[in-house]
């Protein structure tokens, strides 16, 4: 099967970092407010998870002049490998987390936040000159 992907230009790029900083600012805004971080870390990794998959858009649109846009997840993956390879493992990171905090009857675990936290901050910083 051929991966889907969508062709962009900057109105593309330009729309999808602005998503990865909205995504971002409300991951980063939800923490904070936070008593306890295990309050909202679902919320706080789903975010994360979103943020990163359109900082990883952004990646591939400036190196690529595409994105991925299908439901399997190794082809995102492997098109940010393409594009970026250290932040390919970043967004695997998040999208492995992506099932469990938002689709598990059982919340993220701590590490599981920081590690979506380290995971959204590499790709939000390795599209930012990108953007």
């Amino acid at each position: 099967m051929t991966p889907r992907t969508t062709p962009c230009g900057p109105g593309e790029r330009a729309g999808r970092w602005a998503k990865a900083r909205q995504f971002f600012n409300a991951a980063e805004n939800i923490r904070d407010l936070a008593d306890e971080h295990s309050d909202v870390g679902d919320a706080y990794v789903t975010l994360c998870v979103h943020a990163g998959i359109a900082a990883a858009d952004v990646i591939c649109c400036a190196r690529l002049g595409q994105f991925s846009r299908g439901e399997n997840h190794n082809e995102a993956v492997r098109m940010l490998e393409q594009a970026d390879k250290p932040s390919a493992k970043h967004l695997r990171t998040l999208l492995n987390l992506k099932t469990a905090a938002g689709y598990s009857h059982a919340p993220v675990s701590a590490d599981d936040i920081k590690r979506a936290a380290r995971a959204m901050d590499s790709l939000i910083e390795a599209a930012r000159p990108l953007a």
